[in-house]
Formats: structure tokens, sequence, C-alpha cells
């Protein structure tokens, strides 16, 4: 019984946060994917644009379409590396991290707020019982990607 209903609520969790990248995304007058690639460059940028194909897996040439959509929003510049003058950098603008501070930073922080009613040992299990959700969770996702 509590399997399935750690199950059920696992499947609840998706649907909300798929309803909250929906809704920042209209926000932000973007896309799925746009938002997809404004997180990883908000979250680990700045970046060549092709870190950013592998990290979306996604095409150089969709992603070189991502990157020009967020740089007309005003989410995104390129700019040259200064070790090597002849690599681009994909970086967050100022407005994008206005918006992570207004749209991402308060669900941190409620979350923050939320595990506080936890002790030490009972964050020791949520840790060790997330990264067990995440590691399945991408060995299945390589299973249906290598589905024939």
């Amino acid at each position: 019984m509590i399997l399935r209903d750690i199950a059920t609520l696992l499947r609840q969790l998706q649907q909300s946060i798929d309803a909250f990248d929906e809704a920042a995304a209209a926000r932000l007058g973007l896309n799925r994917t746009d938002l997809r690639c404004l997180d990883v460059v908000l979250g680990d940028g700045p970046l060549p644009a092709g870190q950013l194909s592998v990290a979306l897996k996604l095409s150089p040439a969709a992603t070189t379409t991502v990157i020009d959509r967020l740089e007309r929003a005003g989410l995104v510049s390129r700019t040259r590396d200064p070790g090597n003058r002849r690599l681009v950098l994909v970086v967050s603008t100022e407005t994008a991290r206005a918006a992570e501070a207004e749209l991402f930073a308060p669900v941190g922080q409620a979350g923050t707020h939320a595990l506080t009613r936890y002790n030490h040992d009972q964050l020791t299990v949520i840790l060790d019982f997330l990264q067990t959700v995440l590691r399945v969770q991408e060995e299945q996702t390589a299973r249906v990607a290598a589905l024939p």
C-alpha cells in the first residue's frame, strides 16, 4: 500500500513540476525547450553552444535556434571566452537572473523552509531517496531512448 502511495505521489510531483515549468515558460514567453536551455545556462553557465547541445540533447542547429530565441528575448547573450577567443560562450543576462529571482528562487526558499521540519537523520533518508529516484529515472530514460 505505501509503495503504491509513494508511486502515486511521485507521479503527481512530476505533473506538478511540469505544470510549474509550463507556467514559468508562459510567464517568460518561452517554450519548454527554451526554458530548459535557460535553466542550464543559469545553473551551469556560461557555456559554449556545444555543451548546451549535449545538455539539452539537441542538434547543434536546433541549439543555435534556441539560443537565438533566448537572445532575442534578452535572456542570454553570446560573448567570447576570455581564455580562448575562438570560443563563444552563452551567458545569462541580468533579465534572466531577475526572472530566476522572481520565479525560481521562491520555490527553493519554500522547499528549504518546508524541510526544516525534518531532523538530520530524516533529511539523510530523504536525500538518499531523491538520489535513488534520480538514478532510476535516468536509467529508465536511457532504456526508453534505446528502444527500437
